[in-house]
Order: C-alpha cells, then structure tokens, then sequence
C-alpha cells in the first residue's frame, strides 16, 4: 500500500486517492499529486525586466517613469533603490524612494544593478 502525503490545507493525514485526485475528507480540498510533485516549491520567482531574478537587499535601477497615485510627484527613470523586499501580490517589491518615501512597485519597471 502506498503512502499518501497529508493535505497541503490543513495537515490532514486521512487524505484518499480518487482516480488522479487526493482529497481531504475534513476540509474537502483537492489536489493533483503529479502537479504538486513538478512545481517542487510554491515560491514564484520574482524576476526584473532583463529577466534577471531579484532578491531582498538587492539594488534596482527605473526603467520608466513612475507616477505616484495620488500626489504630482513622478519616479524618474534612472532613479536607484537600494535595499528592496519582496512581497506577495500585484506590486512585488516594497522599498523606500529618497524624496518620495515607502513605496511598492511591479518588478516590470526596474532593472538589477
């Protein structure tokens, strides 16, 4: 008999197969093993413009001309950031602009220096 892994939801240990899919009887959540097994981790990676990866504490470079939602102010391009996180989400990296302040942009508007 083989041995099936526990849900990825809840840590359940009473997961069952049925035909390509597991499932979790206590919070019904299904899953493809083979899709979970090629994926490997669920941690995207987090790539510049060039299609360079990034990672927290790196130093990043505009490539376009920023402007911040509701103030006149603009982030011009060539405008340096040292010290990024990344996060989660729509804007990926969290950071912090001379002159302007804390800020999120999209990683498709900068390149790694």
């Amino acid at each position: 008999m083989s041995v099936l892994p526990n849900c990825p939801e809840c840590s359940s240990e009473f997961a069952y197969q049925d035909g390509a899919l597991l499932i979790c009887p206590e919070c019904a959540h299904e899953w493809n093993q083979s899709e979970e097994a090629e994926d490997g981790s669920d941690d995207k990676k987090i790539v510049d413009a060039n299609g360079k990866p990034l990672a927290d504490g790196d130093t990043i470079t505009v490539i376009k001309d920023l402007k911040v939602k509701g103030s006149s102010l603009v982030v011009k391009v060539g405008t340096k950031v040292k010290n990024i996180r990344l996060t989660d989400g729509d804007h990926d990296i969290d950071c912090k602009i001379d002159g302007i302040g804390a800020m999120k942009l999209k990683s498709e508007f900068v390149k790694k220096v």
